[in-house]
């Protein structure tokens, strides 16, 4: 292996079938949260329902990921009850795929879809979690590859679906004319495009004419039946994994290997804390842990909470209107190129972050997450100046997606580090970042709506400007943080060289 040290290759070798485990998992991932927006319209047919209904289900997918990614950090105790849940709901995403041909109403689909999120949420705190804790401060080479696997998953979600969307109106009535009984393709490719954001613009294209009655024609049942018999090995893997390490109910309890090697892998934490602090969201609150704390070991859990919060907006702000900006003055961009941007956004931030695998291993995380930032602020600044140019949105949105593609898994690993790896921090910093993509994307649809299309850009500059300066104070609390803990040690150890003194009196 000669890209990689001896040292981290062996760690990888000892602990490689967890590892392939959690990755295999956010493919998992991956696969679930980029199937919605190109077959929305072929599930508005299926459903009955009109496209304000619909999108709905985009809500409810985003809402109760959120709730599983403060609910995920409950797992937290052993890596038995971590495998289990990564069990449940890898196995879960698989029955939805499942089930989903079979929601005939835009409610049972809603249900259906919030159930999907609430284990992707699961999946995507405990995975996190798990990978910190066992790789601690070389954990940043295999959180990169983790987040790679979510790129990758997003990329086969709609090439497995694309052949079996419908091309024409997939609800045919008996008695409409040629004229009026459906959208043109264009239209609906237009819409699609426009709706693959999470749905976020929908009173700009709710004008177009979709008809709810009718005989419904669609093929993307074959589709989702594809889709659970792909991520069907997710579960399975994990299963095995729990098996090998002797964790079912019942297998002999003393000789659960995966229990040993945890143990005599992870050292304890300068604190003497050994992991006790990895839990939920209202466990990282626990008066009992936070007492006699520092200021500054606040101040990181929230700033480090709030770039990402800012990050991922942007992430999800570009994905879900960069479409909408395009076919707009002053681009008016044609329907079918514009539907691109977003395919090349994902797949810039998918190369990204297999690029960022070696670059993280080669340098720190602060001087990844400093390049990255800066990045995001020039590419910004010059989609703003370049606002005519359809060739540099295009060269522009790819720059961006490799430029932010290495924010979330550099800054997890950063605030671990600096925070002696307790594990709260992976629990806060996912949550955060969910909470950003979501309510950034509810934020600037409003701004368009009333400002226009122009506004989109403005609004992902000054986040990304907003995001660096919050970096900046990160940096100088982390210095006021060590200079504390040095201190902190200091007096600790010189009341240790005391004691025996006093005692001899």
């Amino acid at each position: 292996m000669t890209l990689l040290d001896e040292r981290i290759w062996s760690l990888f070798k000892r602990h490689w079938r967890q590892t392939l485990t959690y990755w295999s998992a956010f493919f998992s991932f991956g696969l679930c949260i980029a199937f919605l927006g190109p077959t929305i319209l072929d599930l508005r047919c299926q459903t009955q329902s009109t496209l304000q209904q619909i999108t709905w289900v985009f809500f409810s997918q985003q809402f109760f990921l959120l709730v599983g990614t403060s609910l995920g950090g409950l797992c937290k105790k052993t890596l038995s009850s971590s495998l289990l849940a990564l069990f449940s709901c890898t196995l879960i995403i698989s029955l939805v795929f499942a089930v989903i041909p079979l929601c005939y109403h835009v409610l049972l689909l809603s249900v259906a879809m919030a159930i999907a999120g609430l284990a992707m949420g699961v999946i995507d705190t405990v995975a996190n979690l798990q990978l910190v804790k066992l790789y601690q401060k070389d954990s940043a080479i295999f959180l990169q590859a983790l987040h790679f696997f979510i790129g990758l998953g997003a990329l086969v979600s709609p090439l497995v679906a694309n052949p079996f969307l419908a091309e024409d109106s997939c609800v045919l009535g008996a008695n409409w004319t040629a004229n009026s009984s459906s959208s043109s393709p264009s239209d609906l490719e237009h819409l699609r495009s426009s709706l693959a954001g999470h749905g976020v613009a929908i009173g700009n294209i709710s004008q177009y004419p979709l008809h709810i009655d009718g005989i419904v024609v669609t093929r993307v049942s074959y589709a989702f039946w594809i889709m659970a018999l792909i991520n069907l090995p997710v579960p399975a893997a994990v299963l095995a994994l729990i098996y090998h390490e002797r964790l079912l109910p019942c297998s002999d309890n003393s000789q659960r290997l995966i229990d040993r090697d945890s143990l005599s892998s992870t050292s304890p934490s300068p604190t003497g804390d050994s992991g006790q602090g990895h839990g939920s969201l209202f466990g990282c609150c626990n008066p009992a842990q936070l007492q006699g704390r520092p200021a500054s070991f606040f101040i990181l859990y929230a700033v480090g909470g709030a770039i990402l919060f800012i990050t991922d907006g942007i992430i999800g702000s570009y994905a879900g209107f960069v479409y909408t900006y395009a076919v707009s003055p002053p681009l008016l961009m044609g329907h079918k190129t514009a539907g691109y941007l977003d395919s090349s956004f994902w797949a810039s931030i998918t190369v990204g972050r297999l690029a960022f695998i070696y670059l993280s291993y080669r340098y720190t995380s602060p001087r990844l997450l400093t390049f990255s930032l800066v990045g995001v602020i020039l590419v910004q600044c010059l989609l703003l100046i370049f606002y005519t140019s359809t060739v540099f949105l295009f060269i522009g949105t790819c720059i961006l997606g490799l430029c932010i593609s290495s924010v979330f898994p550099s800054m997890l690993a950063f605030t671990e580090d600096m925070l002696d790896y307790k594990g709260c921090a992976t629990t806060v910093l996912v949550t955060s970042a969910s909470t950003g993509e979501m309510m950034l994307q509810l934020l600037v649809g409003s701004v368009i709506h009333s400002q226009g299309s122009y506004a989109f850009l403005l609004c992902c500059t000054i986040s990304s400007f907003i995001g660096f300066c919050l970096f900046l104070l990160l940096l100088y609390v982390q210095h006021s943080h060590r200079n504390c803990s040095t201190d902190s040690s200091q007096n600790t150890d010189m009341n240790m060289k005391e004691k025996p003194e006093t005692g001899g009196s």
